[in-house]
C-alpha cells in the first residue's frame, strides 16, 4: 500500500509538539532518519524532543553533532514526555525493539505514529506509513519533507544521506535503484558531504574493535558445503579487546564476504543476558525477516535481527537448526 502522504501532512500540520523514537541498538537509518525529521518538523516551527530506549553508540555520535538524540532513563524521564501531542516512531514497527520506550509509547496520551520500511509489524496503536518497498526509512523522511514543503537544509540532508547510504550496504544491495541514486544526488545537492560521513562511519576504528573482529572471525565456521557461516561473540572477548557492543556492527557482513557464502549469521551475548542474532542472506530463497520472525525480531529479507534470552549454547542450538532448516 502506498503511503497516504496527505494524511501524514494533516498530522503534521494539526500537531506542535512532537517525540520521535525509534529501536534499540540504533543504526544510521534509526537515527538519521530522527534527526532528519527533527529538521523537517522544526523547520515548519514545531516543538521536537528525539528520545530513544538507549543512549547513542559511540560509533555513532558523528551524526548528532548538536546532541539532539536523548535516552529515557537517562537524561530523560517519562514524565517529561506528558506534554507531547504526537509520538513517532521510526525505522521499526516492533514492541521489542523499542526497549525501555516501549512502555512509554503504550502509556502515552499522544497520538501515535509509525513510519517505517520494515516487513514485521506488531500492533502499536499508532497510525501506520508503512513502504515495505523504500531502501530505508531515511528515504521517507526525504518524502515527507517533499509532501510539507521543506527545502533541504545541510542539516537535514546529512543524517539521511547516511540513513539511505549505509540501510543499503553504500548502494551496493539489492535494494538500490536509480530514484535511489536520484535521493542520494538531492542530498549530495542540499549539502551532504558523502566523503566526510564515509571516514566518521568506516575509518574510526580503534584498536579494540580490530581486535574484536579477529576474534570473530577466528572463531567463524562453515557448513552446508560452504553456503552457510556462522560466528559468535562471548561476553569474555569484549572484557579481553576491551571492545564495547557497538563494536559489533557490520562483523557479520564481513563473514558474508567469504566465496560461496550464502548465509551468515552472528550471535553477540548480551552483558544484559540473552543473545542477540544477526541475520544475512544473499540466497533469494532464505528470508532473513522470516527467520528472525521465530525468535520474535524482524527486518528485511536480505538482513534482521533478534534477541533470544537464553544461555549462548541454546540460543545457538536453537539459531543453527532454524537457519539449516530454512536452507534446506
Amino acid at each position: 500500500m502506498p503511503i497516504d502522504w496527505p494524511r501524514f501532512a494533516d498530522i503534521v500540520y494539526s500537531h506542535q509538539r512532537f517525540v520521535l523514537t525509534s529501536h534499540i541498538r540504533p543504526d544510521c537509518d534509526a537515527l538519521g532518519s530522527e534527526l532528519g525529521m527533527a529538521g523537517v518538523l522544526e523547520s515548519l516551527g514545531k516543538d521536537v524532543r528525539i528520545v530513544n530506549g538507549q543512549s547513542t553508540p559511540p560509533n555513532l555520535l558523528f551524526i548528532d553533532p548538536r546532541g539532539r538524540l536523548e535516552a529515557i532513563g537517562v537524561n530523560v524521564q517519562p514524565a517529561d514526555l506528558a506534554d507531547r501531542e504526537v509520538l513517532m516512531v521510526l525505522d521499526t514497527s516492533a514492541w521489542a525493539q523499542l526497549g525501555p520506550m516501549a512502555d512509554v509509547v503504550r502509556g502515552t496520551a499522544a497520538k501515535k505514529v509509525v513510519l517505517d520500511h520494515h516487513v514485521s509489524s506488531d500492533d502499536l496503536g499508532a497510525e501506520m506509513f508503512k513502504n515495505t518497498a523504500a531502501e530505508a526509512t531515511g528515504r521517507l523522511v526525504l518524502q515527507a519533507a517533499d509532501q510539507l514543503g521543506v527545502a533541504l537544509t545541510p542539516e537535514i540532508a546529512t543524517p539521511l544521506f547516511a540513513a539511505i547510504a549505509t540501510d543499503t550496504g553504500w548502494f551496493r544491495f539489492n535494494s538500490t535503484t536509480g530514484d535511489t541514486m536520484r535521493f542520494a544526488g538531492r542530498l549530495l545537492d542540499a549539502g551532504a558531504k558523502p566523503v566526510e560521513i564515509y571516514r566518521s562511519l568506516y575509518e574510526q576504528d580503534t584498536l579494540a574493535r580490530l581486535r574484536l573482529i579477529g576474534l570473530a572471525l577466528e572463531r567463524a565456521q562453515m557448513e552446508i558445503g560452504g553456503r552457510l557461516i556462522h560466528t559468535a561473540i562471548l561476553q569474555v572477548d569484549f572484557r579481553k579487546t576491551g571492545a564495547v557492543p557497538s563494536d559489533t556492527e557490520d562483523i557479520v557482513n564481513m563473514t558474508l564476504q567469504v566465496a560461496g557464502a550464502e548465509v551468515a549469521l552472528m550471535l553477540v551475548e548480551l552483558a544484559t543476558g540473552g543473545v542477540k542474532i544477526s541475520f544475512r542472506s544473499r540466497n533469494q530463497a532464505v528470508d532473513c525477516s522470516k527467520l528472525a520472525e521465530l525468535f520474535q525480531g524482524g527486518g528485511h529479507k536480505a538482513a534482521a535481527g533478534a534477541t533470544i534470552f537464553q544461555p549462548m549454547p541454546v540460543a545457538q542450538a536453537q539459531v543453527l537448526d532454524a537457519v539449516r532448516a530454512a536452507m534446506k
